[in-house]
């Protein structure tokens, strides 16, 4: 067999299906966790400068936001693995892999493995779906704030002052009723639209929604890899241990 033969058994063995996967999902998540650190941390210090003097009343802010960083830590190391592992067991499931040794085997143990990838990226597929949505929720709360700070630009007509025109943080939950300011408005809310922390954050929780639904894509195409996979250990099996009988 010459060079350019065995680069083409080589690339007919490699899992396209896994491996635009494992790259879409770790871009995916290289988006979520790194826009989203950066983000939660513009969120504490946009609060602590003009929503929130005194520190008590955002402690639990800056703790919340600590734990989700933490968490965001744990899942880039965990998907990192995890995208390797299922990428592995890709290249060892394709036809060019199995076409390198004389005999096929597979063993019970291998199928339970295969199937419990199948069940694991189906759960955390689900889990995904629900941090994309999370991860929208910011989206849409910097979203309401921009708009308001774009209608004093162009104030309705029936208003006589943009100082009628404010947001108040306090509804949101993310500080308590008794915080003060607690909101901003007229020029105070400009000038907060301004700074470098809203505009970074808003546009970073964007692309981190965006990682977000990369992910979950990734993991959707996983799931249809992994089933595929699991399917052909199982009918190989089937089919070899049938062949052994006559």
């Amino acid at each position: 067999m010459g060079c350019f033969e065995c680069c083409i058994k080589c690339l007919g063995g490699v899992p396209y299906a896994s491996l635009v996967a494992t790259i879409l999902c770790f871009s995916g998540v290289a988006l979520f966790c790194g826009c989203g650190h950066v983000a939660l941390t513009g969120t504490v210090t946009m609060v602590e400068n003009h929503f929130s003097r005194i520190t008590s009343d955002h402690a639990t802010l800056v703790d919340v936001v600590q734990i989700l960083q933490y968490i965001i830590y744990g899942i880039a190391c965990f998907f990192f693995l995890y995208g390797i592992i299922l990428l592995a067991e890709g290249f060892y499931t394709t036809s060019a892999v199995k076409e390198m040794h004389s005999e096929f085997k597979t063993t019970v143990c291998g199928r339970c493995i295969s199937a419990m990838f199948v069940f694991l990226t189906y759960i955390l597929g689900l889990g995904w779906l629900g941090i994309f949505g999370f991860s929208a929720v910011p989206v849409f709360l910097f979203y309401n704030m921009w708009t308001t700070c774009g209608a004093m630009k162009s104030p309705i007509a029936n208003l006589t002052s943009v100082d009628n025109i404010c947001v108040d943080v306090r509804q949101y939950g993310i500080i308590p009723w008794n915080a003060t300011p607690g909101k901003a408005c007229g020029s105070t809310l400009s000038d907060i639209c301004n700074t470098s922390e809203f505009y970074l954050s808003y546009h970073l929780y964007i692309v981190a929604c965006a990682g977000a639904g990369a992910t979950v894509i990734a993991l959707l195409i996983y799931v249809m890899a992994t089933t595929y996979n699991f399917a052909v250990l199982k009918f190989k099996s089937y089919d070899h241990s049938h062949t052994t009988k006559f």
